[in-house]
């Protein structure tokens, strides 16, 4: 008790020693904090994305359909969806599910050919998702009974989208939803007219002309530079893709608990095989395309920057610990010589350290915390980084507060900087007291 007596009195009395080290140390604790919310909230940022936009946590296709994607065979759907859709709601876990198409294009405007890719929606089922959080259905009716502007904010709060207008394509209609990057190259706007041209399911060609009736904006650069959103029925129609089976390209699933992703995904392979819809492949979203592999390759190098701060972060701290403790060779050899012994130098030394580190982390902690809630709600801007990019990560990235790895940051810094003074003070203490009253 009366070496931690000590200690206080040590720090109090040199206090702009002690606000130096803790500053460095307060400033490296906040950084790393920081550092891993930032990555969490890019891992998440993509992980949504994927979700949305790509494969829900659960992918449905043709068994052939991933070997021939790049041909657009629209001959090989999920013929028969809606009888596939009754036997999937039932089972377990299963929250929403969602007939999509996919297929690509080629524009025809003002003389000039463009490239875009099409999506045919159930837009009354997409509407259905309550946000990115939540998922909740609403009935047929309570849908039938929405506004247009009601629509399109359910809607826009389904799909992330940062920038709306205009109204939702009625069923049956040619009508489209156009990504704001896409409209500005053609040079479209709400009530215009565009050609598409594509393959059909037939392996024929196809032209037809649609009206834009909204434009959004995505999260994602990419999409708004080629996507556009139309009517399921409308795009089956199109694509001939009523008469060849009644299918679509794709049946995303969507969980209640993505924890129990792999087990619902069997269970879906099960109910799958005993309604005979044996030419279908259920995929977790983690073995899609190419989405998980680049999640994993971009948490290691997310990870790998981390682990820089993390290591630069403990360079600060053991640094300035054992600059203050090879700075006090003098204090350390009066002590001595009014009798403490080594054992004790070295535990007034790493007491004082504590103290110093556990306030500095604990407000590093705190204000690294701060700042992540701040950006968590505002979000950090990436448009100018990622401007003319096709990666799949959204302009704004909101950090995520994992307090599993900031308590470990603070625990972590803490015991950084305590330990660090046990080198030079062992080193110190092992001096003769007038050797180090001679230390300059």
């Amino acid at each position: 008790m009366k070496l931690a007596s000590i200690a206080f009195r040590n720090i109090s009395r040199n206090r702009r020693r002690s606000v130096l080290s803790g500053t460095a140390i307060g400033l490296a604790t906040l950084v790393i904090v920081f550092m891993f919310s930032y990555i969490g909230g890019i891992k998440t940022d993509m992980a949504q994305n994927a979700f949305i936009y790509d494969s829900g946590h659960i992918r449905i296709r043709h068994k052939d359909y991933d070997r021939f994607e790049t041909l657009n065979p629209l001959h090989l759907g999920v013929t028969s969806y809606r009888n596939v859709i009754t036997s999937l709601e039932p089972v377990e876990n299963v929250c929403l599910v969602l007939p999509r198409i996919r297929f690509g294009t080629a524009i025809y405007r003002k003389e000039e050919n463009y490239r875009g890719l099409g999506m045919g929606i159930d837009f009354s089922r997409e509407v259905r998702l309550n946000g990115n959080k939540e998922r909740k259905t609403v009935t047929e009716t309570q849908y039938n009974r929405m506004s247009g502007e009601q629509r399109m904010e359910a809607f826009a709060s389904s799909w992330d989208l940062t920038q709306f207008e205009g109204k939702i394509p009625e069923a049956g209609t040619r009508q489209i939803l156009l990504a704001v990057g896409l409209a500005e190259e053609l040079g479209l706007g709400i009530g215009d007219k565009v050609t598409f041209y594509t393959k059909t399911a037939y392996m024929g060609m196809q032209a037809w002309t649609f009206q834009v009736a909204g434009i959004v904006r995505f999260p994602i650069q990419g999409l708004n530079q080629q996507l556009f959103l139309a009517p399921l029925d409308s795009v089956q129609r199109f694509l001939k893709m009523d008469s060849a089976g009644d299918s679509v390209t794709d049946i995303l699933i969507y969980l209640e608990d993505q924890a129990k992703l792999k087990e619902t995904a069997q269970r879906v392979a099960d109910a799958l095989k005993a309604e005979g819809f044996a030419d279908l492949v259920v995929q977790p979203w983690t073995s899609v395309g190419m989405s998980y592999a680049w999640m994993q390759m971009a948490e290691q190098i997310y990870n790998f920057v981390a682990l820089f701060f993390f290591i630069l972060g403990s360079t600060v701290i053991v640094n300035t610990t054992m600059m203050v403790i090879y700075e006090r060779m003098k204090e350390i050899g009066t002590v001595a010589a009014m009798g403490m012994t080594g054992g004790e130098i070295m535990k007034l030394f790493f007491l004082e350290a504590f103290f110093i580190s556990l306030m500095a982390s604990f407000i590093g902690t705190a204000i690294g915390i701060g700042i992540t809630i701040i950006f968590s709600v505002h979000g950090i801007d990436l448009s100018a980084a990622l401007g003319g990019t096709d990666l799949t990560i959204s302009p704004i990235i909101y950090p995520v507060l994992n307090i599993q790895s900031t308590v470990f940051v603070f625990l972590y810094s803490v015991a950084v900087a305590s330990l660090a003074s046990l080198l030079p003070t062992r080193k110190a203490a092992k001096i003769e007291p007038v050797e180090a009253l001679r230390a300059t």
